[in-house]
């Protein structure tokens, strides 16, 4: 990340009380040093009341009076689906870059209306964490430095719809290009587990709806499995297979070719300090493979969980490339195309044909 030594905090304005506003309030209320809480909108008082109890900071009724009152160096967008167009929509109107959450417009023609109505498409970034995971972090550097060749096909069962399809892509190395879709459905029963709002008291089966698509990029194959519930569910576990001409990567594994007689596999390790008797404190240092850091935590001692890291990653790209300091973190563009695979792969589950995804007016 950029050195910003002597620069003062980014201002940021948030504009809603999703599930994720906890998330940003949390992680930017630690890294002080980088972002600053102007201010918060919602309408309800109530929920502003609390706002101002929990975390301190001021809040306000709606955009306008976050923008005229605070003036943030940008805004991030928590609210409804249906909603986030028009919040984009008003803050890009006073020229601030926004941070919106996922995805920018609940349907195709959502998105393409959007991209039509923002009066510049380019102060827009989407909050998309998932490509900024730390394991993935250490897969896009193995990648890069050419452990694996030519990047041929990845196959993600870990989260759905456009966080996938965005897993997928970074992972993959595609563009926005035109894509093919093939997607079905299966229902099976699993014992009842962990939710959002914690553990079961009795043990009883539920259904759930597993999801699998083949995605053509151009070429390169990306494979989407997600079984509902799978976020929390330990009978669900997570899995990413990539696979390129000399070598793969299968979840902590790199198997890889030395020469052309010569495979080796190697782990990929996760330091986490705070363990037994290490007094560091409860933290990720490295992920590391082959006698090298692929990963290391820029957010070393804020004891943050993985996602917290990705969010905090996001965040701190997002302020540098606000000041011109850094790459933006994921631009609407890439956020709208993935989520238009995304609404493709539900249609042919649903319709059992293959759909077929055109670049939209943001390529």
């Amino acid at each position: 990340m950029t050195d910003t030594a002597g620069v003062p905090p980014a201002r940021i304005g948030i504009v809603g009380t999703g599930w994720r506003t906890d998330f940003f309030l949390r992680i930017a209320s630690v890294l002080t040093d980088r972002i600053s809480l102007a201010g918060l909108a919602t309408r309800s008082a109530d929920k502003g009341a609390a706002v101002e109890a929990a975390w301190g900071v001021p809040t306000v009724r709606d955009v306008e009076q976050l923008i005229d009152r605070f003036r943030p160096d940008f805004v991030i967008s928590s609210v409804p689906w249906a909603v986030t167009p028009g919040i984009i929509e008003t803050v890009v109107g006073h020229g601030i870059p926004i941070l919106a959450e996922t995805p920018p417009a609940p349907d195709h023609d959502g998105l393409v209306h959007l991209w039509g109505q923002v009066s510049d498409p380019g102060l827009v970034q989407v909050a998309e964490q998932y490509p900024y995971l730390p394991i993935v972090q250490a897969y896009r550097a193995m990648i890069t430095d050419g452990l694996l060749g030519a990047v041929t096909s990845a196959q993600v069962s870990w989260t759905q719809q456009y966080h996938a399809v965005a897993l997928l892509r970074a992972v993959l190395g595609a563009g926005i290009g035109p894509v093919s879709v093939n997607a079905e459905c299966h229902d099976s029963l699993v014992i009842e587990s962990l939710g959002r709002d914690g553990w079961p008291d009795t043990e009883r089966d539920t259904t759930v709806r597993q999801t699998m698509a083949m995605i053509n990029f151009q070429g390169r194959l990306g494979v989407y499995d997600f079984t509902e519930g799978q976020w929390f569910h330990p009978l669900l576990s997570r899995r990413i297979d990539i696979r390129g001409s000399r070598g793969e990567i299968v979840d902590h594994r790199l198997t890889r070719m030395l020469d052309p007689r010569t495979p080796v596999t190697e782990q990929l390790v996760r330091r986490q300090t705070g363990v037994d008797g290490d007094l560091e404190g409860f933290d990720l240092d490295t992920i590391s493979a082959g006698g090298r850091v692929w990963y290391r935590n820029p957010f070393q001692g804020r004891r943050f969980a993985d996602e917290d890291i990705a969010i905090a990653t996001v965040l701190i790209m997002m302020a540098d490339w606000v000041r011109n300091a850094g790459d933006p973190p994921y631009p609407l563009a890439q956020a709208s195309q993935d989520h238009a695979i995304a609404l493709a792969i539900n249609e042919s589950a649903t319709t059992g044909r293959r759909v077929d995804v055109a670049p939209g007016p943001w390529q």
